[in-house]
């Protein structure tokens, strides 16, 4: 496909630039395939910590509104109406950061408690729209840098206990947990992504850890290892169902969800600002920040409303908009309405559903591994000092230290326990407060 097709240069760093449909599919696409397994994954591994059956009808459900939610979340950015909306090609999706805190709250308040939080801190994050100007100087690479490292290191174990066969107690307990039948199948994965990560171009790369989960599942059906009854048993055609899980408001279950929603702004708009710098060569407007921040908050406290996780912009989408040059939003667009016929039909969230647990597990400990090479490439951007090293060991330290004794809570209340030894919310506190206090000019 070249540009002679779709547009002049110009043109092309035009968000409003309407490309002919056959071009505008394939890219359309291109971005749904890049964002697919990252989307889907945070519901599956929710659902796996709320105990439900692997593959079974909860899991798909959170996997359809997983996909319906990423689509209209992203509709509400290219779109927008009112204030709302960066009215960039922007892709939205379900958000990893949250996860370390959404397993700890559905492990000690539940499912209900969960999606109370989602739907307030979604409202707070798109009240952080109307800030997110004055605020972002707390936010400077090192702190992100540390929050972005952090959650991917907090995250690590789960996929290790998903390559061995998942992480469920009765899982670890069961003899064959750890065994190759496992840990090939997640080997399969990680090979045939990295493979195609770095000897194909295009789309191909892009896709690379979609494609490897298909090579995994092919092999995991080939072995016996993918049972479809599920899949036979979704309907074609389903809407969601509002306050499927109940709705409960935990205080610190709430707090929590409110602190990830600010490192989740914060991110937006350095994916906004990827976007425009990337696609227009310019910098991001006021107003398409402030916008995009309010898309970011309200799609998170739409999806809550029907048993949706929160959201956030993805980075993978940004690089896809450099590489190939083009900025109308009509493309993403178009990928969002695809997300969200697949969001609509059941039988689609049932296949994601039947993935043996250890072909997701190969797929995890690649994503996972990049969500901590991504914090280090935005540590690499920031001066060594004195000052900037103490911050980077005093946060870790305690974070991680925390996340990996969680025994070392245990007389705080229950809930304030549940959001310290996520390991994140330390770190994150930590780096904010240190950065804010100790002045810059020490070295």
């Amino acid at each position: 496909m070249t540009n002679a097709k779709i547009g002049t240069s110009e043109q092309l760093k035009d968000p409003n630039h309407e490309i002919p449909f056959g071009p505008r599919t394939a890219l359309g696409i291109q971005h749904v395939l890049a964002m697919f397994a990252s989307n889907v994954t945070p519901s599956i591994i929710i659902a796996g910590a709320a105990g439900f059956a692997f593959g079974g009808e909860d899991m798909v459900y959170l996997v359809q509104m997983a996909m319906l939610f990423a689509g209209v979340a992203t509709l509400f950015q290219t779109i927008g109406f009112g204030p709302i909306g960066a009215r960039l090609p922007v892709m939205q999706g379900t958000s990893f950061a949250f996860v370390p805190i959404m397993i700890g709250i559905v492990k000690t308040s539940g499912m209900a408690a969960l999606f109370g939080a989602v739907i307030v801190a979604g409202l707070f994050h798109t009240f952080l729209g109307s800030v997110i100007g004055r605020i972002r100087h707390w936010f400077p690479p090192l702190v992100t840098g540390i929050v972005i490292t952090a959650i991917g290191l907090a995250l690590l174990p789960v996929g290790i206990k998903y390559a061995s066969g998942g992480a469920a107690a009765f899982q670890m307990n069961a003899p064959e947990w750890g065994d190759f039948s496992r840990w090939g199948l997640a080997l399969v994965v990680i090979f045939v992504a990295l493979g195609f990560k770095f000897f194909t171009r295009g789309t191909m790369s892009s896709a690379a850890i979609l494609i490897g989960l298909i090579a995994g599942y092919v092999v995991g059906y080939l072995t016996g290892a993918v049972n479809f009854g599920g899949v036979a048993k979704a309907a074609w055609f389903a809407v969601p169902q509002p306050f499927k899980y109940g709705v409960e408001f935990s205080a610190f279950a709430i707090i929590g969800m409110c602190l990830m929603s600010l490192v989740s702004a914060i991110e937006t708009v350095g994916d906004i600002s990827g976007i425009a710098k990337g696609g227009a060569n310019r910098e991001a407007t006021d107003k398409e920040l402030s916008g995009g921040t309010y898309a970011d908050g309200f799609g998170s406290f739409v999806a809550g409303l029907f048993g949706g996780l929160p959201n956030t912009s993805f980075s993978q989408n940004v690089g896809l908009i450099s590489m190939t040059g083009v900025m109308s939003r009509s493309v993403v667009t178009l990928g969002a309405l695809f997300l969200v016929a697949c969001g609509l039909i059941p039988k689609v969230g049932a296949v994601v559903a039947a993935m043996p647990i250890s072909v997701l597990g190969g797929g995890v400990i690649v994503m996972f591994g990049m969500v901590v090479s991504a914090g280090i490439n935005m540590l690499s951007d920031v001066n060594w000092n004195r000052r900037n090293m103490i911050i980077l060991a005093m946060s870790l330290s305690v974070g991680l230290g925390i996340q990996a004794v969680p025994k070392s809570m245990q007389h705080l209340p229950d809930s304030f326990e549940m959001l310290m030894v996520s390991g994140l919310l330390p770190a994150a506190a930590i780096s904010v407060i240190l950065n804010l206090l100790i002045p810059k000019d020490i070295d």
